[in-house]
């Protein structure tokens, strides 16, 4: 089935952790063996032809680079120039992908439209472009709101404010506090560009100020359910009601440690926490349930987003096993329509009522 995942970090795998995703992820795999530089190497799930097996056409793809202050313990770019520097880095990636025939850049309804044509014209899928949206994920990288209209103006279409700890202009997962003067600034100005509002990672604070003030189309691209893990990460079902009154889609994450709980990063193993795909689909049910239908959840994966397999449910090998996911709904007793609306129709509607027209 045709498939629509709404978190990828492509470009930070390509630049900073230096995969050839256009290769398969079993040869990025092997050429990766012996590193240690990092603690998923060897384990990744994403590349461009496994997207392509498991008919994952459409993608939501980052841009992501963090500032930290001297007194931030968290890895980042010690300025917002450098930050900004390191996005543009990554945009020329993307670019060259375009080029080279492998992604094609969905700004607008015209393109989505073109784009699911081509998806749905009946040939094989092994050399068609994967589709993607641009966002940005914390947006520490804008030194200013006229970067963030240079950002639209090269395609960027959703943001979400703030990542992880405290943000130049929101605060995101592990800290508190209440959008600053820049992030009020910041909302208003998506606002006026009819951007969309990814509510990911914001603080409690921050998503309240955040729903308070922005009028415009928000989702939330990769996030599980509180009431099930209970951790600040993920969103409480108060907060999921308020995303589902505002039309928005959620995305389901497959970071291992906010789909089961007690997990202890670096140290739990999926095999030994029970944590598969259908873990992540008790979360996907739950919003279901708070909503009454299955018009509010999709595949926000978030896989290989500084993590392998080792954080990953056990019974996923690779991103291409996504396409099993419509047959263990089907299971629960989930409808074609269901399935359809979970897998690709709606961030497809979102998309149709989000993006300009041309």
């Amino acid at each position: 089935m045709f498939t629509i995942d709404a978190h990828l970090d492509l470009s930070m795998n390509a630049m900073e952790w230096n995969r050839d995703i256009t290769l398969p992820v079993y040869a990025i795999r092997e050429r990766e063996k012996g590193l240690t530089d990092k603690a998923d190497r060897a384990k990744g799930t994403v590349a461009l032809p496994e997207l392509r097996k498991g008919e994952i056409g459409l993608v939501v793809a980052t841009q992501i680079a963090r500032f930290v202050a001297p007194d931030n313990p968290l890895p980042g770019w010690h300025s917002a120039a450098q930050a900004w520097a390191q996005t543009q880095a990554q945009l020329a990636w993307y670019k060259a992908m375009e080029q080279a025939g492998e992604m094609v850049m969905i700004a607008n309804t015209k393109a989505l439209d073109a784009h699911i044509a081509l998806w749905h014209d009946g040939t094989p899928n092994d050399k068609k472009p994967i589709g993607y949206i641009l966002s940005l994920e914390g947006a520490d990288s804008l030194i200013n709101l006229d970067y963030l209209h240079t950002a639209y103006g090269y395609g960027l279409r959703a943001l979400g404010p703030a990542h992880y700890g405290p943000g130049r202009y929101a605060n995101g997962t592990d800290a508190t506090g209440h959008l600053n003067a820049m992030g009020r600034d910041l909302l208003k100005e998506m606002d006026s560009l009819n951007m969309i509002l990814d509510a990911t990672h914001l603080c409690d604070d921050a998503f309240w100020d955040a729903m308070d003030l922005f009028k415009g189309h928000v989702w939330a691209s990769h996030n599980n359910c509180r009431s099930l893990v209970n951790h600040n990460r993920q969103f409480s079902d108060d907060m999921i009601k308020v995303l589902i009154e505002r039309n928005a889609v959620i995305g389901a994450a497959f970071d291992a440690w906010m789909i089961v709980p007690d997990w202890i990063r670096g140290k739990s193993l999926p095999e030994q926490m029970d944590c598969t795909i259908d873990k992540i689909l008790d979360h996907l049910d739950h919003i279901c349930q708070l909503a009454g239908n299955t018009l509010h959840v999709g595949m926000g994966t978030d896989l290989d987003g500084g993590y392998g397999r080792e954080q990953s449910p056990y019974d996923l090998d690779t991103i291409a096993d996504l396409a099993g996911i419509p047959e263990k709904l089907a299971k629960r007793g989930y409808t074609v329509a269901d399935i359809e609306n979970i897998m690709h129709g709606n961030w497809l509607r979102f998309l149709h009522r989000a993006l300009p027209d041309a």
